[in-house]
């Protein structure tokens, strides 16, 4: 089970972007990465493609962030959290805060 998901509120722990809190669009399983939402922001450089109606310029969009530098938001602390893995008494696995014992898909 992944400890971060899609849709999950995250707090930026360190690097450049530290302090700040987004949603997460996409986790890159492989790479251990996780894409935030208006963090790690990057500007691309796009050519011109007349033929499919696109015009060129610089782009900004969201770079991927490391699993290490991201935290899961716990909203009754207000701060970021680590996250454990319990199995429930009908055998389904769920998330939980490890600083207040309460569950993270509440």
């Amino acid at each position: 089970m992944q400890k971060i998901k899609k849709g999950d509120d995250v707090i930026v722990v360190a690097g450049k972007d530290k302090g700040r809190r987004g949603t997460v669009v996409r986790v890159l399983r492989d790479e251990n990465q996780v894409v935030v939402e208006n963090v790690n922001m990057v500007k691309r450089h796009i050519k011109a493609n007349p033929q499919r109606g696109e015009s060129g310029g610089i782009q900004e969009k969201e770079a991927p962030v490391d699993l290490s530098n991201v935290q899961i938001y716990n909203h009754k602390a207000g701060k970021g959290d680590r996250v454990g893995i319990k199995v429930m008494e009908d055998g389904r696995k769920a998330r939980y805060f490890k600083s207040n014992n309460e569950p993270v898909d509440a």
